[in-house]
């Protein structure tokens, strides 16, 4: 139950940043949904593996470069999702940097 509404609220989180028009689109509610397992399926096997392979460049940019790991993976779960459309890199990393954000705190209100 806690997975769905994690989903949920992803999902809202995304359809609230493709209304801010900064380059993210979605078509509707089932390409948000689609959107959100994806980009938690992505954050959870592959996010892991490229923070350890980029640990130095991290470290070197005192943990800026983790912003360039989510936003790679909002961009390519973009790529994935049809209906889900990402327009640039900066438009992902404001996407992905505001969709952490409401997700968070959507998050630490129902849990």
């Amino acid at each position: 139950m806690k997975l769905l509404t994690r989903i949920a609220i992803t999902a809202l989180a995304l359809l609230l940043v493709a209304r801010l028009e900064i380059g993210v689109s979605i078509d509707g509610l089932v390409p948000a949904l689609l959107a959100a397992v994806v980009l938690g399926f992505l954050n959870t096997l592959i996010r892991p593996l490229l923070v350890i392979l980029t640990l130095p460049i991290t470290i070197l940019t005192l943990g800026l470069f983790i912003l360039v790991i989510n936003a790679g993976l909002f961009y390519l779960a973009a790529t994935f999702v049809e209906g889900f459309t990402v327009t640039s890199f900066l438009a992902a990393v404001i996407g992905s940097v505001l969709v952490s954000i409401i997700s968070s705190i959507g998050n630490r209100f129902v849990a």
